[in-house]
């Protein structure tokens, strides 16, 4: 099997950003450690460099859609950072249903039994890799 460019999934915060990689055959998600929002243009760097160091060639959001399926507020607010990520770094940027990906996480991390203070900042990571994990399985 050939290895293709990897994907990248964010799960776009206020405070942070969780980041998953796929593997370079896009079978598996990984974990990367979360990024510290800052103003957005020092965030579009930051990722821009990460794009570049680990050869993506895709990047996947996720989309908050309304559990009746309908866009709100922040649904508007991912694509405009979407928008500007793909402006920025020239790869093309694919919104993705996280509808249930951080229910999924809270719950995993609460069976877990990983304290409260650590579960914020790891539901967004593992968010990442559960949007990144089923847009692969879907492939």
């Amino acid at each position: 099997m050939d290895s293709k460019p990897r994907i990248l999934a964010l799960d776009l915060g206020k405070k942070r950003i969780g980041l998953a990689l796929s593997d370079p055959l896009r079978i598996t998600a990984q974990g990367l450690p979360n990024l510290e929002r800052g103003r957005k243009r020092d965030d579009l760097a930051a990722l821009e460099q990460l794009i570049r160091e680990r050869e993506v060639g895709l990047i996947l959001m996720g989309n908050p859609i309304n559990m009746g399926g309908t866009e709100g507020r922040q649904s508007g607010w991912v694509r405009d950072f979407a928008r500007a990520l793909e402006a920025r770094t020239g790869l093309p940027v694919r919104l993705w249903d996280e509808r249930l990906t951080s229910v999924e996480a809270g719950r995993v991390l609460r069976e877990s039994g990983i304290s409260i203070e650590k579960r914020a900042a790891a539901v967004d990571r593992l968010s990442a890799v559960i949007l990144l994990q089923s847009y692969l399985d879907s492939l």
